[in-house]
């Protein structure tokens, strides 16, 4: 039988387990929106994200290497997590100890990552211990530990320790005479107890060398070559790094009685602190701390289950960490390494690999002005080759009629092609301005690289601003028309200028000559790069100036008009929702009986499923081959429909923060978005994950009368679906 509650804050949690088991659990009258129990932890909502990471290295219907690779990407999430997300909450508490106000949220916070993480880390070790790894196996890919060697194997890794790995050691003991060694952040390092034959009892640490791979092959026969890259391998046989060198300590420390050698690994804040207010030269500002981000505190210690208590000590008292940021693992540490072994040429083991095509109206460069006279384009990546935006850019470099170019660089890949096109137009003499985001977190000494590369070629260089981030995606070509006259012709996309994650990433990119939206790219830069204080636009809605109110209207609009008409949807696609006024609008749509479904990949503060609240929100992620990164907006405001694309999700930092764009797709394009790209993720039940109320997720499976559907193979099946024949 359904029980009905009325919601108290003090046992949320009980009811929305309750919720989650079958029993119903309702908001009776108007709920009090800013009690907090209504919004789940930012931190927990991630960790269950990242859960689905894991999930994908379990799953059997992935290739095995490819779960490698998920693995391995749970790995590296979580390192991030601890740099920025950890740090913060880590720097809430002993700020609040150093003014006698301990943050008990924060407190909280702390424990709830930690229960949650020794929750999913034993996970993480029986899915590489217990499954992983024996397969691997029985596919010739052999990740051996040291004592599995036999004699002839070591003696030859000896000697290639001696001649490669030797020379680059540098123990550094600590005692009254020697400080305790900086230890740099993600390094792996090997503690040592030594019996010295004079002073007894002595610790030591052993930097893991950073530039050679985790994975030493195993070499065979005669072999004297130690192989480095993967890619020549089919099957081999490998041997971890540290534990080679922690077999041969015995080199490094002559004399002495090697007692015991324990890996760990730290992990420090990674916050470069920019004073919003102080820093009037961004560039140096950013210099200055490009490198200090691996210096900062410290906030987490890996270690096997073999390091003793003592040791473990010395390294918490000496980090300045307590015990509840200490994880020790029955996996070998740092596994974000075993993206190495996606390079081993076995197709066989990965996914089947497909062919990206240039969009056919793109396909002709020398015509891709003449396509967008006629009608925008929509680029669906990876489905879509990121070729085609390369080309547009290329042509405008190479058409004479084409006076300037504008661009937003955020995150570029190496070698860039478009940024060789930007050079060369310079040295064309066309204008060309380029506003690059500094500040792009782990991007920094990229990021400056290029831009003093711009500069000395002639490019006119803009760094944003020091209190905000510039994420939009957009670019501008301005061209003399033959027929008389100045058009605008525009890019602007959810991704990055990245051909590298446009293979991997699943992100929108809209081309078109509208001129209102041309003249709003044209002011948007011209804000960006001089004084402009310009903050109405006729078609986009652009971030602080003006698109939190005018998303906040659009949901109040469709309240309005469902309650007008019936029949208001919502469809938000997004990686994260964090914006409490967001939230809270959306929960008022959904007591108004508008349905809403959201689609988000990430973090998640709203609970669904909450009767009288929320009980008319569905929300689904997913997590796949791809990375889902596209972020779409659907209204259908009584049958006249608008969708937004960019590269904002609902947060406070894009919304308040950050230079964002949000664009408007045309009429013709409504259709296409909302069935085909909108409504088959809507329909995933292979990959899809359900969001209950609890802040966990759980596996959609196919009704009886369906067939599984998995939104991103239909993609690459059906690719070319989403284009549109009409003309202006």
């Amino acid at each position: 039988m359904e029980r009905n509650f009325p919601i108290q804050c003090a046992d949320f949690d009980r009811l929305v387990t309750d919720s989650v088991e079958g029993t119903r659990v309702e908001v009776s009258g108007m709920p009090d929106l800013s009690d907090p129990c209504f919004y789940a932890d930012r931190e927990y909502s991630w960790l269950q994200f990242n859960a689905r990471v894991l999930e994908e290295a379990l799953d059997e219907r992935n290739p095995l290497l490819e779960r490698v690779k998920f693995l391995s990407i749970f790995g590296s999430n979580l390192d991030e997590f601890f740099m920025v997300r950890v740090s913060g909450v880590q720097k809430r508490i002993t700020e609040g100890i150093k003014e006698d106000c301990i943050d008990e949220v924060a407190q909280e916070q702390l424990r709830v990552i930690r229960e949650e993480l020794l929750r999913q880390l034993p996970i993480n070790d029986s899915c590489w211990n217990e499954i992983l790894e024996p397969a691997l196996r029985e596919n010739g890919i052999e990740v051996l530990n040291y004592f599995e060697l036999s004699g002839e194997d070591r003696e030859k890794l000896r000697d290639y320790f001696e001649r490669n790995i030797f020379p680059l050691l540098t123990p550094l003991g600590f005692d009254s005479g020697h400080p305790f060694p900086h230890i740099s952040n993600l390094s792996l390092n090997l503690a040592v107890l030594i019996d010295d034959p004079e002073y007894g009892e002595r610790f030591a640490r052993v930097k893991i060398p950073p530039m050679f791979s985790r994975l030493i092959v195993v070499p065979e026969g005669k072999q004297e070559k130690i192989i480095s890259s993967f890619e020549e391998l089919k099957t081999g046989r490998f041997v971890w790094l540290e534990q080679l060198i922690a077999a041969n300590l015995d080199l490094l420390f002559p004399g002495q009685r090697i007692l015991g050698a324990y890996p760990f690994r730290i992990t420090r804040d990674a916050d470069l602190g920019f004073d919003e207010d102080g820093d009037k030269d961004l560039l140096t500002a950013v210099k200055q701390r490009v490198g200090r981000n691996y210096f900062g505190p410290a906030v987490r210690l890996e270690t096997d289950y073999t390091m003793p208590e003592k040791v473990s000590d010395i390294l918490l008292k000496n980090l300045d960490l307590t015990r509840p940021l200490m994880f020790r693992s029955a996996a070998p540490l740092g596994l974000s390494s075993l993206m190495k072994l996606a390079q081993i040429d076995r197709p066989e083991l990965k996914y089947e690999p497909f062919e990206q095509k240039k969009h056919p109206r793109m396909a002709d460069r020398e015509n891709i002005f003449a396509a967008l006279k006629k009608n925008d384009i929509l680029l669906h990546h990876p489905y879509d080759s990121f070729e085609s935006v390369i080309d547009l850019v290329e042509e405008a470099v190479d058409d004479p009629d084409v006076l300037a170019i504008k661009m937003t660089l955020y995150r570029v890949d190496d070698n860039s092609r478009i940024i060789q096109a930007l050079m060369k137009a310079a040295d064309r003499s066309k204008q060309v301005a380029v506003l690059v985001e500094l500040k792009a977190r782990f991007d920094e000494e990229n990021n400056i690289g290029w831009a003093k590369e711009l500069e000395r070629k002639g490019v006119h260089v803009a760094y944003g601003f020091p209190g905000r981030k510039t994420h939009a995606k957009m670019c501008l070509i301005v061209r003399a028309e033959k027929e008389g006259g100045i058009r605008y012709y525009v890019h602007m996309s959810t991704g990055n200028y990245n051909a590298v994650t446009g293979k991997i990433y699943t992100d929108c990119g809209y081309l078109t000559s509208d001129s209102f939206i041309g003249k709003d790219i044209s002011d948007l830069f011209n804000a960006l790069t001089g004084y402009s204080r310009k903050d109405h636009y006729i078609k986009l809605l652009v971030a602080p100036q003006t698109m939190r109110h005018q998303i906040l209207e659009r949901i109040r609009r469709e309240i309005d008009v469902h309650e007008k008409f019936g029949n208001g949807h919502l469809i938000f696609k997004m990686n994260s929702l964090v914006d409490y006024q967001c939230i809270r609008e959306l929960y008022r749509a959904s007591r108004a009986g508008v349905k809403i479904d959201l689609i988000v990949r990430g973090i998640c503060c709203l609970r669904p499923g909450i009767y009288g609240l929320s009980e008319n929100i569905r929300v689904t992620s997913i997590v796949g081959r791809f990375l889902e990164h596209s972020r779409i907006y659907y209204f259908r405001n009584g049958g006249k429909e608008e969708i937004f694309l960019g590269s904002a999700d609902l947060m406070p930092r894009n919304l308040d923060n950050r230079v964002e764009v949000l664009f408007p797709v045309s009429q013709d394009y409504i259709p296409v978005m909302r069935d085909i790209i909108l409504g088959i993720h809507l329909k995933d039940n292979v990959k899809a994950r359900l969001l209950l109320p609890n802040g966990r997720t759980e596996r959609i499976y196919p009704q009886p009368e369906e067939e599984e559907l998995d939104s991103q193979v239909w993609m690459l099946e059906n690719r070319g679906s989403w284009d549109i024949k009409t003309e202006r």
